[in-house]
């Protein structure tokens, strides 16, 4: 048998910020407006223009704890695994605007 949790989801902003979420964050809604995420965010104080091609390298890296153990036969391995995964984009961050 083996169980999954998702341990930690760190994302390097490219501005020299990193966020680190202890959950999915929070999806999206029309009713949220332009408010700050409650649970996972980032604000760039300034635009891309000054970055290598004009946008922000952001990574996202992403670590899950996989648990196993034998259900059958006694022969089987239990213990713990880590895996990450790591992604990368370019983002252009071309306007800024600054809201009260």
């Amino acid at each position: 048998m083996r169980t999954r949790s998702w341990s930690a989801h760190v994302w390097t902003m490219g501005d020299g910020a990193v966020v680190t979420c202890a959950g999915p964050g929070t999806p999206y809604t029309a009713a949220a407006g332009k408010s700050d995420s409650p649970t996972c965010g980032h604000t760039y104080s300034r635009t891309s223009a000054h970055q290598p091609e004009g946008r922000y390298p952001v990574t996202a890296t992403s670590t899950w704890t996989i648990d196993r153990q034998a259900t059958t036969g006694g022969g089987g391995k239990a213990g713990q695994l880590t895996e990450t995964r790591q992604t990368q984009i370019q983002v252009p961050l071309l306007e800024l605007q600054v809201l009260d």
